[in-house]
């Protein structure tokens, strides 16, 4: 069973910059594409990112569109997001998860579609 595990979260000041990585174990991510979700209080879940199974197409929220940059490294079974000139409103718990593809039917795959679901990372940037 894909197990998923998030880290590289922390405090950084707004115009700042993280790196998360989610790495998987259990089984090997060369088939999932992999999503990156965020929550902050009060609001639901949503998507950020996402990269295919090869690596060769990945999406983006308009919202972070110039900012992130979300990559693979099969090999190391591990999806990362780069997150460059950071903001307040960037502040959430960030979360990766796999599902078949990133899209559905030419939409994007919903969240509840997504599985195995790691416990999170809290990223914080302050004003």
């Amino acid at each position: 069973q894909l197990q998923l595990v998030e880290s590289g979260g922390g405090l950084v000041q707004s115009g700042g910059s993280l790196r998360l990585s989610c790495a998987a174990s259990g089984f090997t991510l060369d088939y999932s594409a992999i999503g990156w979700f965020r929550q902050a209080p009060g609001k639901a879940r949503e998507g950020v990112s996402c990269i295919s199974a090869s690596g060769r197409m990945t999406y983006y929220a308009d919202s972070v569109k110039g900012r992130f940059t979300i990559s693979r490294d099969n090999g190391d079974n591990t999806v990362f997001l780069q997150m460059n000139s950071l903001k307040p409103e960037d502040t959430a718990v960030y979360y990766c998860a796999g599902a078949k593809d990133c899209l559905k039917d030419g939409r994007p795959t919903m969240v509840n579609e997504f599985g195995s679901w790691g416990q999170g990372t809290q990223v914080n940037v302050s004003s």
